[in-house]
């Protein structure tokens, strides 16, 4: 009597990325990554758009980093104008994780504005990874743009990203200062005084931002004095 096996993670249904067990997942990816003849690269970009699990989806990352940039970089691009925005995020994070270039002209415009914020916060992250020398300062101004977008924690990523850039971010923060809304202004010092000290806590600084901000001209909407 023959007995049934059980498929292996590298099957040609789905090659295990699309097995309800999550560590059923993540080994598939594993795997793909450690051999990166058992899952096509498609597969593995169509995958990126629908997982739910965050550390599978950074294994797929991985994974697609153990190919050719050559053969995976068209193929992200592709995925960035997706109409689902996790196929566009996790596109921009795998393509700063690769750190090339040729992905500039691509990341370097509407996607820094996207309505989504997490793709935005992955076309920030991929910006700063890739930006051409000399073209810091044009990035510095698009990402001030973004200047009190969004609550806390996609605040603190667009610091991350103005630090990132250096001095390049200083003229546009210190406009942002001095003009627009309150939360931008806010946000502007805060990133300010972590260009000048980047261990500095965050929430503190722009906690401290605010309130100087409102002592300046009125509260905040949607806050009380």
């Amino acid at each position: 009597m023959l007995l049934m096996q059980e498929p292996t993670t590298n099957a040609p249904a789905g090659f295990g990325l699309d097995h309800p067990d999550p560590s059923v997942r993540m080994k598939a990816a594993l795997e793909a990554g450690m051999n990166s003849a058992i899952v096509p690269i498609e597969a593995l970009i169509d995958r990126c758009a629908v997982e739910p699990d965050f550390y599978v989806r950074d294994m797929l990352t991985w994974a697609l980093t153990r190919h050719p940039a050559d053969v995976v970089v068209p193929r992200l691009l592709g995925e960035l104008d997706s109409p689902v925005p996790q196929a566009r995020s996790q596109a921009l994070h795998t393509l700063s994780k690769l750190g090339d270039r040729r992905a500039w002209p691509a990341v370097f415009g509407d996607l820094l504005h996207d309505s989504d914020d997490e793709v935005a916060r992955s076309a920030w992250r991929a910006a700063v990874a890739i930006v051409p020398a000399g073209s810091e300062e044009a990035l510095a101004r698009e990402l001030a743009r973004e200047l009190g977008r969004g609550g806390q924690d996609l605040q603190r990523s667009l610091s991350r990203a103005l630090v990132a850039l250096g001095e390049a971010s200083a003229p546009p923060l210190a406009a942002a200062a001095a003009t627009g809304s309150i939360a931008t202004r806010a946000h502007a010092m805060a990133t300010q005084r972590l260009l000048e000290d980047p261990e500095s806590g965050f929430i503190p600084l722009l906690e401290e931002a605010k309130r100087a901000a409102i002592l300046w001209r009125g509260p905040i909407p949607g806050t009380t004095s």
